[in-house]
């Protein structure tokens, strides 16, 4: 059971895909809201439960309802991924009933102590992928996630529609993503200089091939800062409120590479094996929410010499007076460089 947000559910992906490749025997019904149902069609052995969290499974009574409804599934085992009020309640009525259940770490004071000013421990924590190794542990069950390969734990890039191919054109470029938003301010890098990162990107090559650059968001305040970071460059396209969720994920599945904020698009881009460049702010990778797979030299983060207090925050929704500056530490040639470099 995983409800939210965006990128934790997406972060479930690589791990269920390992799990039912080395344990083909065994069933899984992943319980989240219905639109991350696409996250998880085509894995084998694995069923959505679709989450009515606005009727049917509302409040305490509706979280009866959905136990009842779970019993009729006949669940040995319930792995809590998310462990917040709801999902506490369920794994409970799971486990009066005699089942087995676990439930994920989330390491709140680890990450307290890296994310303090003072007397910080600043040091790798685990990442949520082997936290939630660690609850099918609990269960009895083994998860193997050291050396994934294209064929075990990533799907196969999806044929993109006419529909898609009719916005972006044929793909005779290099296909570059940019989701340049997070939920939180301090987790943007400065528009100013990813307008240069696309100018630089849209004029360049790599290995001869040109780029075509999408750029994704959503809501009518992203679409517009978008239609301006895209205006008067042919290669330059701006995503945003053009395709559904499901198309969305066609294309990222196409894309060589995404260069994202710490948030959910980052992890979508990772579930799919695609190459992620992430930028961080005020977070850090160190808190165990890097992107799946990905080296670290991918993720480009403020300098810490000139602020010394980084990272503040775990989910970067909490403000440091003078840090506000914090991403300009991250150069554009940085990001030119990575992005250019041979794919991993």
């Amino acid at each position: 059971m995983r409800l939210s947000a965006m990128g934790d559910v997406a972060m479930t992906v690589p791990v269920l895909r390992a799990f039912v490749k080395q344990h083909p025997e065994v069933k899984i019904t992943i319980i989240s809201r219905p639109f991350f149902k696409p996250f998880f069609e085509g894995i084998p052995n694995v069923a959505f439960f679709a989450f009515d969290e606005k009727e049917k499974h509302k409040g305490f009574l509706g979280l009866l309802r959905l136990f009842q409804d779970l019993k009729c599934l006949e669940i040995d085992a319930f792995a809590d991924l998310h462990n917040v009020l709801r999902s506490k309640i369920v794994r409970n009525l799971f486990a009066f009933r005699g089942k087995k259940t676990a439930s994920v770490d989330k390491g709140r004071a680890e990450k307290k102590a890296l994310t303090q000013p003072e007397n910080k421990v600043f040091k790798q924590l685990p990442t949520m992928f082997e936290r939630h190794v660690k609850v099918f542990e609990q269960l009895g069950f083994t998860v193997d996630l050291s050396s994934p390969s294209v064929e075990t734990l990533f799907p196969e890039k999806a044929v993109l529609s006419l529909e898609i191919l009719a916005i972006i054109g044929q793909k005779n470029h290099k296909l570059i993503g940019i989701a340049p938003f997070a939920q939180y301010d301090s987790k943007v890098y400065p528009l100013d200089l990813m307008q240069e990162v696309i100018n630089q990107l849209s004029e360049s090559r790599s290995f001869g091939t040109a780029y075509k650059i999408l750029l994704f968001g959503g809501g009518k305040k992203e679409i517009q800062l978008l239609d301006s970071l895209a205006s008067n460059k042919e290669n330059v396209i701006n995503m945003a409120g053009q395709l559904t969720f499901q198309q969305e994920l066609q294309l990222i599945s196409n894309l060589d590479a995404m260069l994202s904020m710490d948030s959910g698009n980052a992890h979508i881009a990772a579930m799919l094996g695609v190459k992620v460049i992430t930028l961080w702010g005020v977070t850090h990778p160190y808190a165990g929410f890097s992107p799946f797979n990905q080296p670290l030299e991918n993720a480009l983060i403020s300098d810490r010499n000139q602020f010394p207090k980084l990272p503040t925050s775990v989910y970067g929704n909490k403000k440091v007076e003078g840090y506000e500056n914090a991403m300009r530490t991250i150069t554009v040639d940085s990001i030119i460089k990575v992005l250019n470099a041979g794919k991993q």
